[in-house]
């Protein structure tokens, strides 16, 4: 894989924001498509995380809302309800946007939301995490 300033600046934000799961991600592609686990560090962490006009807290808050929406992208909504905590949200905060989505996306969605969320909770790096107050 080449390394750019592009892919540094990327891999340094993903780091930041997704933590180990972000970075097992890249590695799961290394072999299959080199060239897509450059993209998914350059484009996402590099490009859109680092524009101006929202905080990763926002950026993370829109994200797990748009991949509770979907519906099926669960193992996707897991690393990013972790790197929502990551950045300063709580549980409680998470819950409440999954619960929002009931409203757009559905019961079912918002139930699997749930419970990708009762799956990262579960998870020893999640357990430092306070239900109410930010971090």
């Amino acid at each position: 894989m080449v390394m750019t300033d592009r892919f540094e600046r990327g891999l340094e934000n993903l780091r930041r924001i997704d933590g180990e799961a972000g970075e097992k991600v890249v590695e799961s592609l290394k072999d299959i498509s080199p060239d897509l686990a450059r993209y998914t560090i350059e484009y996402p962490f590099a490009d859109i995380y680092a524009r101006p006009g929202l905080g990763l807290r926002e950026r993370e808050i829109a994200t797990i809302a748009a991949l509770t929406a979907m519906g099926t992208a669960q193992p996707q909504l897991k690393v990013h309800i972790q790197a929502g905590l990551n950045v300063g949200l709580t549980k409680s905060e998470i819950e409440e946007i999954i619960i929002q989505m009931s409203v757009y996306a559905g019961f079912p969605a918002a139930l699997n939301g749930m419970q990708a969320a009762k799956e990262v909770y579960s998870s020893s790096d999640a357990s430092e995490f306070d239900q109410d107050e930010p971090n």
